[in-house]
């Protein structure tokens, strides 16, 4: 558990692979707050130069909201540094800029991202896990949900939304495992000439998928319809900017449902007597989908590279330094949840930030909340007897991304003929 330093590690990837390490995080939170990391070379990647890892809830907030100490541009938003010569490139994305060019970026974007247009998708979201969850209930037993449900619902409504045709969708399960699962031993490395992994960031490994977006984006210009590649095709970005929307939309928006979705049906299994006040509505859906994302934030951390000397939390931080917040961590934090590690699916307020704060909130967070609250109530009226562990969920190995691959679930039917 701890480094040389007497530090908790939560960098290794491989920690996560048997759930949030709510004990190491309470430590940092409780000793040091701001705690600096050693980055050694692990499942194949190289050692880098170390960071702060920043666990309380008030100084991950203020971290995420001063863009003036802590940018996303200098050394972009990953723990692990890019390689300089990729450096400009990934720097061409929103999530990496700061402002005011981010700014002008968001706000073209949001254009696509109406309240109305999302909404509209609702009923199709709906109609989709109605079939996915019949589908589910129809093959009897044990059934892996997310091989079942939620990838597939993520992904197609995520493919709905950007206007993708059916027939490419795997295409974007494919560029998004390559993206997200690439700590993870089950996703095969690509390496260079050299033997050694290659960043899937980079512009090589993200060629296909630059492509694909300007085909699509052509093929919009001639066929508009109510999609987000519609607008974005129509709308002032340069080739290069609309490309890595693409890739932004396609890796954040549907790895952000993916991840939370099962995420928050095993709470939900592990944890009975709140499933029971959800399933009779005892509370409110869209409270409960809130202290559902707290409790399993898809995103489990984001790096920062400090721009100028500064001092987080008595700790003095030089400029350049890497500065990486734990929204896992953030979101348990004893000193503004109380009971933190009790699942209450009324807690309010809930300040937790799994969306992240400050210019840089999630521009879909309204989708997902959307995506997530449609499929827990369709859950609960396919499910009315509710839904149990079958056996233990399969994560992610990632200190990136809080995801399950396969989560065993036994759902007891309906007494009534599904509507």
């Amino acid at each position: 558990m701890l480094e040389s330093s007497g530090v908790p590690d939560v960098f290794d990837p491989r920690i996560y692979a048997t759930g949030i390490p709510h004990d190491r995080f309470r430590a940092l939170r409780d000793r040091a707050p701001v705690a600096w990391q050693e980055e050694a070379g692990v499942l194949g990647w190289p050692a880098g130069s170390g960071f702060w890892a920043v666990t309380r809830h008030a100084d991950v907030v203020r971290v995420l909201k001063d863009s003036r100490a802590y940018s996303s541009c200098l050394g972009a938003t990953q723990i692990r540094d890019p390689d300089p010569a990729d450096l400009p490139f990934i720097r061409r994305m929103m999530l990496n800029q700061d402002p005011p060019e981010h700014g002008r970026l968001r706000r073209l974007v949001s254009r696509a991202f109406t309240p109305g247009r999302i909404e509209r998708f609702g009923a199709t979201a709906r109609e989709r896990a109605r079939q996915l969850l019949a589908g589910a209930i129809d093959a009897g037993g044990d059934v892996d949900l997310v091989r079942a449900v939620t990838d597939d619902y993520a992904l197609l409504n995520l493919t709905d939304l950007l206007g993708v045709p059916p027939s490419d969708r795997g295409l974007l399960h494919t560029w998004t495992e390559r993206v997200i699962a690439y700590q993870d031993p089950d996703e095969p490395p690509v390496l260079d000439a050299e033997g050694r992994p290659v960043n899937p960031r980079s512009p090589a490994m993200l060629a296909e998928m630059f492509g694909y977006a300007q085909e699509l984006a052509a093929h919009k210009r001639e066929h508009p319809a109510d999609d987000v590649m519609s607008v974005l095709a129509m709308s002032e970005l340069a080739d290069a900017e609309l490309e890595m929307f693409f890739f932004l939309l396609t890796v954040a928006g549907n790895d952000t449902v993916r991840s939370a979705a099962p995420g928050g049906l095993l709470a939900l299994a592990e944890h009975p007597d709140e499933q029971r006040r959800l399933w009779s509505g005892e509370v409110d859906i869209d409270t409960a989908v809130d202290e559902l994302l707290r409790v399993h934030p898809p995103v489990l951390s984001f790096r920062r590279t400090a721009a100028i000397d500064t001092e987080l939390a008595g700790q003095s931080i030089r400029r350049g330094d890497k500065v990486v917040v734990f929204h896992a961590s953030a979101n348990h934090d004893e000193r503004v949840f109380p009971d933190p590690h009790r699942l209450d699916l009324g807690r309010t307020p809930n300040p937790h930030v799994s969306f992240g704060d400050g210019p840089h909130v999630c521009l879909g967070a309204h989708f997902a909340r959307l995506q997530l609250r449609v499929l827990h109530e369709e859950v609960r009226r396919a499910c009315p007897g509710g839904l149990e562990l079958a056996g233990p969920p399969r994560r992610l190995v990632s200190n990136f991304i809080n995801g399950i691959k396969s989560l065993p679930v036994r759902l007891r039917e309906p007494s009534a003929p599904r509507a």
